[in-house]
């Protein structure tokens, strides 16, 4: 008893204990500090920053036109995205493939290159006004940009591929067998799937909708580049209370503004369903209580009528074209495919403006020439950012794995109390908004002297990276047969043994792809950089964003270029990996 007693305290430490160090010095600590100057100045405790933020309407109405922008965005990428999972989830492996590939590009391709690709395509002389023109409904280009509009398309453009994939990670677990069950006891197709697929689908629509909610609510790129003085969102307020005034107490101020409003979601999302639901656990708390008996009838009796409905427009359809398996008819088909060209063609109406002759960026491009891409190449600028991503992305995705997998095991294979509140802990870098985040580690790193250094950016990405990684590999190890490990054990193996020759091969598809995650997340990540490079030092998403902000390059439309060639040789390697470990 005794000597067993601190083996099962160490071996939670050497799991977990690496990560929760990581969050408590690069994230604890920073925003702590970012916060106590909202309450302090000197040495003396003052509420005069939040006097001053609630002493005009301006900081509460940017906040309000914050969460508008955001709620709306998650609607519309929810309900936009609801029919591609749908579709996705219902198909063949084999042609699931295909299909998801377009999801992941348009997921994996920067938020830099999609927003900038919109203020082509929403210029004056852009696609959409163009077309607009060409088909008469309209007789002169139209101000499409730096507008609300504007910035509702880009946020759902930009957002929804997160709600997708989120959705499908939920769906594809369903059972399939359980509609088809209720169409052969006599209910109709609308009423199975409102009464029996889409209770079973909630957790990963709630999932997906508070990613989406949280995400949006601190996001700053296309309100930047889209948005006109009417968008304002509060994180812009936050940059320019940092960059310009250097105003550290307002901008804490307003951090904890933002993050009570986070935190409130979150709280809700956690009383409903539980945070656990967002690493595709299913949900313990969906069971009505005494006191939700009345809510409970209420969705019941909404669903029906959802139902009723459903099944009234269904019969209005040709008996040949009614659905003979869910997910694949005609018109679901034609919707989720509008919803794919939506989601790719931004991105790809930048490579024939790279070739384009003339220095411009209006469309259609004019002649065809390699001058960008060899201004591009002869950039020191350019190429010492790029070359700053790849090492820096590399270091943080391989710092990710080494303190999330460890973690993700701890969490789904022990008996450790407490494991909601690690979970919790572990997901702070989602929970809080990354401006928080970013703001309060270029405070510490001013510190500490990481300022500009590859390292604190390192460190700064490995933070916001480790939980993909543990969300990733959590949902891996739930579908692992742990009774392989246990017969290798019974064969003599040890604990190491069994998991480098038993578990990791087992789980090289799945680690993998917390791999690229992780990359992915610190090659695309901005917001860290914008405080804490600059200059020769800048990553290359800090480098398109200085671009587009302070001048409309042509070269920017060669860079878009080999971005998204790039992310789409990421997804076709990540995808033969997968096949090669499936195969074996």
């Amino acid at each position: 008893m005794g000597a067993g007693a601190p083996r099962a305290w160490v071996r939670p430490i050497l799991l977990g204990g690496p990560l929760a160090l990581l969050l408590l010095v690069m994230l604890v600590y920073p925003v702590g500090q970012l916060l106590l100057m909202s309450v302090y100045s000197g040495d003396a405790f003052t509420l005069a920053k939040y006097q001053q933020l609630f002493a005009s309407s301006v900081y509460v109405n940017v906040m309000l036109i914050t969460l508008k922008i955001s709620l709306w965005t998650t609607v519309l990428s929810v309900i936009a995205g609801y029919p591609v999972a749908y579709l996705i989830s219902s198909l063949q492996k084999e042609r699931k493939t295909s299909w998801i590939f377009w999801v992941l590009l348009s997921f994996w391709t920067s938020f830099l290159v999609r927003s900038f690709a919109w203020v082509v395509m929403l210029g004056r002389n852009g696609v959409v006004n163009q077309l607009l023109t060409a088909v008469g409904l309209q007789d002169k280009p139209s101000s499409l940009l730096y507008s609300l509009g504007a910035v509702l398309v880009g946020m759902v453009h930009a957002l929804m591929p997160l709600a997708v994939l989120t959705m499908l990670s939920v769906m594809e677990n369903i059972d399939r067998t359980l509609p088809r069950a209720a169409l052969t006891l006599g209910a109709r197709p609308g009423t199975a799937f409102w009464r029996v697929y889409f209770p079973l689908s909630m957790p990963g629509v709630a999932a997906g909708a508070i990613m989406v909610f949280v995400t949006a609510i601190g996001f700053f790129i296309v309100p930047s580049l889209l948005g006109g003085r009417r968008e304002i969102v509060i994180t812009q307020l936050i940059i320019e209370q940092v960059q310009q005034t250097m105003n550290w107490g307002f901008a804490g101020a307003i951090s904890v503004l933002l993050l009570i409003v986070v935190l409130a979601v979150f709280a809700v999302y956690d009383k409903v369903l539980g945070l656990s639901t967002m690493t595709g656990a299913s949900s313990d708390r969906n069971k009505p209580a005494a006191g939700d008996g009345l809510l409970h009838r209420i969705g019941d009796a909404i669903l029906g009528l959802l139902g009723t409905a459903t099944d009234k427009l269904l019969a209005l359809l040709p008996r040949s074209r009614r659905e003979a398996q869910p997910g694949l008819s005609i018109p679901m088909r034609s919707f989720v495919l509008l919803v794919l060209f939506f989601l790719s063609v931004p991105a790809l109406l930048m490579i024939p403006l790279s070739f384009a002759d003339k220095s411009g960026l209006n469309w259609p491009p004019v002649g065809f020439s390699l001058k960008h891409y060899q201004n591009l190449f002869a950039s020191p600028l350019w190429m010492q950012a790029a070359l700053r991503s790849l090492v820096v992305g590399l270091g943080a995705a391989i710092f990710a794995m080494l303190v999330g997998t460890p973690t993700a095991f701890l969490l789904v294979r022990s008996k450790l109390r407490g494991k909601s509140l690690l979970l919790a802990f572990v997901l702070s870098p989602i929970i809080i908004p990354r401006i928080i985040i970013a703001v309060g580690m270029f405070y510490f790193f001013s510190k500490v002297g990481l300022v500009g250094t590859s390292f604190g950016l390192m460190l700064g990405h490995t933070v916001i990276a480790a939980p993909y990684v543990v969300m990733t590999m959590m949902a891996v190890l739930r579908n692992y047969d742990t009774r392989l490990d246990l017969a290798a054990q019974s064969l003599g193996a040890r604990p190491w043994q069994t998991l480098r020759y038993v578990t990791f091969p087992i789980l090289a598809a799945g680690l993998m792809s917390s791999f690229l995650f992780a990359f992915a997340t610190s090659f695309d990540e901005l917001t860290i950089a914008l405080f804490a490079t600059g200059g020769m030092t800048s990553t290359l998403p800090k480098q398109f964003w200085d671009e587009v902000t302070l001048q409309i390059s042509p070269v920017i439309a060669a860079v878009s270029t080999c971005l998204f060639v790039f992310v789409a040789a990421l997804i076709w390697i990540a995808d033969r990996l997968r096949r090669a470990s499936l195969s074996r």
